[in-house]
């Protein structure tokens, strides 16, 4: 018997993440160079992952740890009562949300990613492995 997804994503939500990863901010295009194939001290991402129903900008599976670069229209307050929302629910999921604003990353890149680098170190100990548990 075939075990059931815990993540099942539509086929319609997986073609537009895959149609996001062309579409990356500077900011996005930026973290992405400085965290893909393990260059974070080994810790791996992934970007534009579907976490049904929503996509997330990035992600480090192991720790759970979601980062988010947020531009210009996450600036107006009905943008940030959806992010609250949608990090709420992710939050139940078990998954933590680093945000920064484009901004502030592209000011200082270093900072963003050393707090992200504590972030995922501090999660990956707290977290035990479990290989039964599926990559979103």
């Amino acid at each position: 018997m075939e075990q059931e997804k815990r993540n099942p994503v539509s086929e319609r939500l997986r073609d537009f993440a895959k149609d996001q990863r062309s579409l990356s901010t500077r900011a996005e295009a930026l973290f992405w160079s400085q965290v893909r194939a393990g260059r974070l001290s080994g810790h791996k991402f992934k970007r534009q992952v579907p976490i049904t129903p929503f996509i997330v900008d990035f992600l480090c599976p192991a720790a759970r740890l979601i980062v988010e670069l947020d531009g210009e229209p996450h600036e107006t307050t009905e943008r940030r009562k959806r992010d609250a929302a949608r990090d709420a629910w992710l939050r139940a999921q078990a998954f933590e949300i680093m945000r920064f604003t484009n901004e502030a990353f592209l000011g200082n890149p270093q900072r963003a990613l050393d707090a992200v680098l504590v972030a995922v170190e501090q999660r990956s100990a707290m977290l035990p492995p479990n290989p039964k548990r599926p990559n979103p």
